[in-house]
């Protein structure tokens, strides 16, 4: 999170507001910087006892937005469900991983790795 927000500040420094078009890219390089800060900062109320709703109403956020945000961070990526998104039992799963000492973040720019499916070992009749 806090290299998104360092990032951004730098988006905005650069951003020339006497000449919008030059500024549009930046500022909107900005934007999705903060947008990456905001779900890291969710992920992280989240995982110290938030709940999702109280978590997106903080951040301005419907209940319903929050889940596909927190799917996409390094803290609560490993958690999300076959639909793409983190849910109340993905929260539950990642304090208890915090609490044992067993929570891994993803490196920056890894990959989130695929949800676990059953597959039947005999096709089905």
């Amino acid at each position: 999170m806090d290299s998104a927000i360092e990032h951004a500040r730098h988006a905005l420094a650069a951003v020339d507001p006497s000449d919008p078009a030059t500024a549009l890219p930046r500022l909107r390089e900005a934007q999705e910087l903060l947008t990456v800060a905001i779900d890291e900062a969710m992920a992280a109320a989240v995982v110290d006892g938030e709940t999702i709703r109280s978590a997106g109403a903080l951040a301005g956020l419907s209940e319903n937005a929050v889940g596909p945000r927190l799917a996409r961070t390094r803290t609560l990526a490993a958690y999300q469900s076959e639909e793409g998104r983190v849910t109340a039992a993905g929260v539950e799963r990642a304090r208890y991983d915090v609490e044992q000492g067993r929570h891994a973040p993803l490196a920056p720019g890894a990959v989130p790795p695929a949800p676990m499916r059953f597959r039947p070992r005999r096709p089905t009749r």
